[in-house]
């Protein structure tokens, strides 16, 4: 089967395709495509001859606009990085709550450390807003600190190794009964600012909030003021809204608040990693099967 990869034609993906069996052709030569750009460049008109089209990301909220252009299937990598974003989901929280920022650079951050750091383990309560793949395998990876889980998810159905699950409609239940508050959502009109002045009000004051999800999760203007109000403890972010932050964003300088670049799945794993994906989901096509990992552009996953 023959496939084309732009506008970026990642190496490591191409090697792993080749390698199957599959040819790499022209857009108009192809049978699918996989799709490596922001959103803002992807082939309009699409050829006929592409059969559907794999994204490298979970999250489409930057291709939905493009998705409207075209009528082939989408698919997207749900799944496929549900290890590297739950353990650094972990490192997150734990850099967080360990007070890692407050640093100085000499053993004479000991006191400040001190005064600032938690643990997860005693008897702590974890709520996982988005609890998809990358929840379950974060609350498998979180059993061995043994804190309590609540989850919630878009239909409220139950999760296994959660003591409670809520419906994502029903989230600002959640608000008050959590210590540590992880996103995971993809980001959907419903999602977006769902994190806001009154979330924050809500939580107690000891509460961190992790956002490895979608910057737009959190109103950010929101956060400062939390934060300035001391309405909440810290935060830990690997998305931001804008992104990137601006350098003066006081952010950046608020030793509550530990922030990495979007890296909580690196561009190598992902490169390394859709090649065997997107062959899955190239066989189910082939089959006249459904797609394994297919987007519902109406409810943006």
């Amino acid at each position: 089967m023959k496939y084309a990869i732009e506008p970026h034609p990642w190496e490591e993906t191409i090697e792993v395709l080749d390698a199957a069996g599959f040819e790499r052709a022209p857009l108009d030569e192809a049978s699918f495509l996989i799709y490596t750009g922001n959103g803002t460049d992807f082939p309009d008109p699409l050829p006929e001859n592409i059969g559907f089209v794999q994204i490298p990301s979970a999250g489409v909220d930057h291709v939905l606009d493009a998705m409207k252009t075209t009528t082939v299937p989408w698919s997207n990598a749900a799944g496929v990085y549900d290890n590297t974003v739950a353990e650094s989901t972990i490192a997150l929280l734990l850099a967080q709550l360990h007070a890692h920022r407050r640093v100085n650079g000499t053993f004479d951050s000991y006191a400040d450390m001190e005064a600032h750091t938690s643990y997860l383990y005693d008897d702590k309560t974890v709520a996982i807003i988005g609890a998809g793949g990358i929840g379950k395998r974060l609350i498998s990876m979180l059993s061995g600190f043994g804190p309590r889980i609540i989850a919630v998810n878009r239909s409220g159905n139950p999760v296994e190794g959660a003591e409670e699950t809520y419906p994502i409609s029903q989230v600002d239940k959640v608000w008050p009964k959590a210590d540590y508050f992880v996103l995971i959502a993809p980001l959907t009109p419903e999602t977006r600012h769902m994190v806001d002045a009154e979330a924050f009000q809500q939580m107690p004051e000891h509460a961190v909030v992790v956002n490895v999800g979608r910057g737009p999760l959190i109103n950010t203007e929101d956060l400062v003021a939390a934060l300035e109000a001391g309405e909440i403890a810290g935060a830990a972010l690997d998305v931001t809204d804008p992104e990137p932050l601006p350098e003066d964003h006081p952010l950046w300088q608020d030793k509550r608040v530990v922030i990495t670049p979007h890296i909580a799945n690196t561009q190598r794993s992902v490169r390394e990693k859709i090649g065997a994906h997107t062959i899955k989901v190239a066989k189910a096509f082939a089959a006249g099967e459904e797609l394994p990992t297919l987007v519902d552009p109406k409810a943006g996953y």
